[in-house]
């Protein structure tokens, strides 16, 4: 499905930004992961022998700047980690992908994030996130991001506190900023965050949990992107897997499908993603181009191991 109306009309209309500000301020958890690979998933109560365990710079917020950051976005990390080895190797690895981490705060109380995996043969993954310092991100902290007002784009997830979140779109709305939720851990959202919002991101388990919509095809991803676009959702982008990604908003309808990949390990393939067309957007693509661009990145970083280890970098993408 390609466009419905005339192409500059929408880009005029749903993804100009202005062209001299491309900022974007990731709002967000910073998780060290635990990662053990093996043939399948264990059974409630089973034990079953993995293969090589280790660990890597992960958690949403922090996996979606570095994704930013990589393709080519001006990025600021907002964030909270605990004063521990966890928390220190998070900075440092921020820092060595030039991004901004003047807000990253530091607990002293709490650890940091951490996050087990478990990865199967088909790269699919089962996740257990210990929250740490992340669940302390409050309202009152982001009162000291006295830039994020020049944000073209501001980019969340929900691996923070919601309060926080509605706060920030909040803000966000009476500075008539643009703002992208990644609705991941799956949960249910207030009709006041979505209304106005510039752009969602659910993946099919997220968006049937937000509409209550079962999301299998794209005639079902259009039901709840509808849904979604009633409740005052502006853009509605629900991803597909290794379907791709079908996009909707009041007057046009996309469908881009993904390459065929082998995939090794799905972790931080929407995070991928999401960084992607926030980059898109501060760069004025157009939403085809946008979601071609977002879907190639995600296809490159399931053939890999890890969360961030597997984000690609801009040279490594074709020219659309």
């Amino acid at each position: 499905m390609k466009n419905l109306v005339n192409n500059d009309y929408l880009f005029a209309k749903n993804i100009q930004v202005n062209m001299s500000n491309k900022k974007i301020y990731v709002v967000g958890s910073a998780n060290t992961d635990m990662v053990v690979k093996t043939d399948k998933h264990p059974l409630p109560g089973e034990t079953k022998m993995g293969g090589v365990f280790f660990m890597n710079p992960g958690g949403k917020g922090a996996n979606q700047a570095v994704a930013a950051a990589r393709l080519g976005g001006e990025v600021c990390f907002v964030g909270k980690i605990g004063d521990d080895i966890f928390g220190r190797q998070t900075l440092l690895g921020l820092d060595k992908e030039y991004i901004d981490t003047k807000y990253v705060f530091t607990d002293d109380q709490t650890p940091s994030g951490t996050a087990l995996i478990v990865v199967n043969a088909e790269g699919e993954n089962c996740i257990v996130v210990a929250p740490g310092a992340n669940a302390n991100l409050s309202p009152s902290d982001l009162d000291a991001v006295d830039t994020i007002s020049e944000a073209a784009i501001i980019l969340m997830q929900l691996e923070i506190p919601l309060e926080t979140i509605k706060a920030v779109a909040y803000k966000a709305k009476q500075n008539k900023q643009r703002v992208i939720i990644n609705p991941a851990p799956a949960q249910a959202l207030d009709d006041d965050l979505l209304n106005g919002l510039f752009l969602i991101t659910p993946n099919e388990t997220e968006a049937s949990v937000l509409t209550g919509i079962k999301v299998e095809d794209q005639e079902t991803a259009s039901k709840a992107a509808e849904a979604l676009l009633e409740k005052g959702v502006q853009n509605v982008i629900i991803t597909l897997g290794k379907k791709g990604a079908y996009f909707q908003n009041n007057v046009l309808k996309i469908k881009i499908d993904a390459p065929l990949v082998n995939a090794l390990d799905t972790t931080a393939a929407g995070d991928t993603f999401s960084g992607a067309i926030a980059v898109a957007i501060t760069e004025g693509q157009d939403w085809d181009h946008a979601l071609s661009f977002a879907i190639q990145a995600a296809s490159i970083s399931v053939t890999r191991m890890g969360a961030q280890s597997s984000i690609p970098f801009r040279s490594e993408l074709v020219s659309l």
